[in-house]
């Protein structure tokens, strides 16, 4: 069960660096833009509000420890915990300001871009809330589904046992032809190497007689 948890760290490096990317920009982006002329109301740096609270920096710190439980998660478990709670900041960010009324007083709470023009208030819309909380959500997903996608994890490596002991190969029965033999010479040699050595000597002698 634990080898069907486990899983590379590589799946989640990617995303969850984005992700922490994304984080960061969302919860600091309320205190640091207004000294660039991206803000919103309040427009003044590094000012707290309940409303930032809510609406940017927890939601912004969810997304922060999603993307780092996806960095250097090797379970499975783990980093589809990460993926979960970068999704939920990343949802946080698009839908909180149009909730907030529901617990503030019939009150949209985040206040309003701080830019005179409409395409630099829309900018600021889209970077601080819409467009910030969909693409966490997509990468999120994205990550969820990759990490979801390892099936058995890493496979177990088998080992070879204390004993030093390999498993038989299997065998297979040698080819057998025919052979030829030639046993009248054969047995000659095998009378010649048994007889004894005088009656040996003798019939070489009577070899030599003959020839």
């Amino acid at each position: 069960m634990a080898g069907m948890l486990q899983m590379r760290r590589s799946r989640g490096v990617a995303s969850g660096f984005l992700l922490v990317l994304l984080g960061l920009w969302g919860a600091l982006i309320p205190f640091i833009g207004p000294y660039f002329h991206y803000a919103y109301t309040p427009d003044t740096g590094w000012t707290y509000t309940t409303a930032r609270l809510w609406l940017e920096v927890l939601p912004g710190v969810a997304v922060f420890l999603g993307g780092v439980l996806l960095m250097i998660a090797a379970n499975r478990s783990v980093a589809l915990f990460g993926a979960l709670l970068a999704a939920a900041g990343g949802a946080w960010f698009t839908l909180g300001t149009i909730l907030s009324p529901l617990w503030n007083n019939h009150v949209t709470m985040g206040g309003t871009p701080a830019s005179t023009t409409v395409s630099m208030r829309i900018m600021e819309q889209l970077g601080f809330f819409s467009a910030l909380g969909l693409v966490i959500v997509f990468i999120a997903a994205a990550a969820f589904g990759r990490i979801l996608s390892v099936a058995s994890g890493i496979p177990a490596i088998e080992t070879i046992p204390a004993s030093g002991t390999v498993p038989a190969a299997e065998t297979v029965p040698a080819k057998t032809g025919l052979t030829l033999t030639l046993p009248f010479r054969r047995a000659r040699t095998e009378t010649t190497a048994t007889e004894p050595l005088p009656r040996r000597q003798a019939r070489t002698e009577e070899t030599q007689t003959i020839n």
